[in-house]
């Protein structure tokens, strides 16, 4: 499984973004995924997951109501909608795939190479 993320770039605060994570591989629709980042000088944090199907999600409490995690599986891509980004949200942001549970917790397999988002005050 290959995973591309993208989308990501300068914006104001109180602007958005969406990001936007290409999925390659065998049944790779079938594969919960994940959105996580990590803060210049910080440890890298679960931001939002979605399950196989699109059915379920999960969103941290941190952006919860402003990110929006999806996905299309006949695109096999997933996105992250972000609106009334803070200067706060600055970080590298990663795509996760993982063939066993979901969630922030589980061990995940297969990772993105990151985009990187910039939210100025």
């Amino acid at each position: 499984v290959q995973l591309q993320a993208s989308g990501g770039g300068l914006v104001q605060a109180g602007g958005s973004l969406r990001l936007s994570c290409a999925a390659s591989g065998r049944a790779v629709s079938r594969y919960p995924m994940a959105w996580f980042r990590r803060a210049p000088g910080k440890e890298r944090e679960f931001v939002a997951a979605i399950t196989g199907s699109g059915g379920d999600t999960y969103t941290a409490d941190s952006v919860k109501g402003r990110f929006t995690i999806s996905r299309d599986n006949a695109k096999n891509t997933m996105y992250l909608q972000m609106s009334s980004l803070k200067p706060e949200d600055t970080a590298v942001y990663y795509c996760a795939a993982t063939w066993s549970g979901w969630g922030p917790e589980v061990p995940y397999k297969y990772w993105g190479q990151g985009t990187l988002v910039t939210v100025s005050s």
